[in-house]
C-alpha cells in the first residue's frame, strides 16, 4: 500500500513563500505522475499544479509563474513553491500520485491528508 504525506502547509503573509513537500512511502516500482489540488472553503477541490514522469509541467492559470512543482524520484519526493502568495490561495492542498506498486505492478491512485495553507492579507 502506498502512502503520501505532505507538509510545509501554515501561515503566511500575503506575498511571502511557502513550500510544501509531498513524500511516498510503501512498496513503489514507479510514481508515473504526481499532482498538487487544493480545496477553498466552500468550493471544490482543484487542480494546481501536476508533473508528469518525463513530460512537461502543467499549471492552473491562477498560479502559473508564481508556482513551480518539482520531483525527486530517488527520494519519492513532490515539492511544491509556491512564491508571491495571494488570499485566494488559501485552502487544503492535496498531493495526489498515480503509478504502479512493487513487486505486482498494480496500479495505485493515492491521496494524502492534506496541509493547511492560510493567506492573510
Amino acid at each position: 500500500q502506498v502512502h503520501l504525506v505532505e507538509s510545509g502547509g501554515g501561515l503566511v503573509q500575503a506575498g511571502g513563500s511557502l513550500r510544501l513537500s509531498c513524500e511516498a512511502s510503501g512498496r513503489i516500482s514507479v510514481i508515473h505522475v504526481v499532482g498538487w489540488y487544493r480545496q477553498a472553503p466552500g468550493k471544490q477541490r482543484e487542480l494546481v499544479a501536476i508533473i508528469p514522469e518525463g513530460a512537461s509541467t502543467k499549471y492552473a492559470d491562477s498560479v502559473e509563474g508564481r508556482f513551480t512543482i518539482s520531483r525527486d524520484n530517488a527520494k519519492n519526493a513532490a515539492y511544491l513553491q509556491m512564491n508571491s502568495l495571494k488570499s485566494e490561495d488559501t485552502g487544503v492542498y492535496y498531493c495526489n500520485a498515480k503509478g504502479r506498486d512493487w513487486p505486482a505492478g498494480r496500479y495505485f491512485d493515492t491521496w494524502g491528508q492534506g496541509t493547511l495553507v492560510t493567506v492573510s492579507s
